[in-house]
């Protein structure tokens, strides 16, 4: 067991009874898998042991998860994917399956930051709020156009559209150059 998976004073605990119930110690309550679920969303560190015999049952229960989400709609895991993982099962392969697997998440979540901080340095904070202003505005203009007894508003009434010509070139570069940074990244 490595230190990240080691029960710690912020990690919460979670007995899971024989009647399936799962029980957060933390939090004096029951729960269910779908809070389990949202709790790794959140990064909440938490391990589920199995009431009766101590036993850590985590790997079973977050398994569990990903399966029930899976079932629900849209499907993450590629069937060859599957097919691909439960063929290593017992393959010489398999120890260093988990340790290939979670260092790909690693990277993948990297790229994901790097993306992200990518997108904010060259859009900057305001391009959301200038985006949505103009999409308000040109909304309000179209729907002034179509409810009845309801004369368009007058420009002066209007917010002005954020995006001038100017600002629409400046966009149009930054979009350019992200994309220039999306493909180095992809290499």
């Amino acid at each position: 067991m490595s230190n990240a998976d080691a029960p710690g004073a912020d990690t919460v605990i979670i007995k899971k009874y024989a009647n399936r119930r799962l029980y957060n110690t933390r939090s004096s309550s029951y729960i269910t898998l779908d809070d389990l679920s949202r709790m790794t969303r959140e990064g909440t560190d938490f391990q589920v042991l199995d009431a009766k015999t101590g036993s850590d049952i985590t790997h079973q229960i977050l398994t569990q998860i990903i399966m029930e989400e899976e079932t629900r709609g849209e499907q993450m895991l590629p069937v060859s994917f599957l097919r691909q993982l439960i063929s290593m099962y017992g393959n010489s392969m398999q120890s260093l399956v988990p340790s290939y697997l979670e260092a790909t998440m690693d990277n993948f979540r990297a790229n994901q930051r790097k993306l992200q901080e990518t997108w904010t340095t060259s859009m900057g904070p305001d391009a959301l709020a200038k985006l949505a202003e103009t999409n308000m505005a040109m909304f309000k203009a179209a729907t002034s156009a179509f409810i009845p007894g309801q004369k368009p508003a007058a420009p002066s009434d209007q917010p002005k559209p954020a995006a001038s010509g100017d600002d629409l070139g400046t966009l149009r570069e930054q979009m350019a150059a992200m994309q220039r940074k999306l493909d180095e990244l992809s290499k």
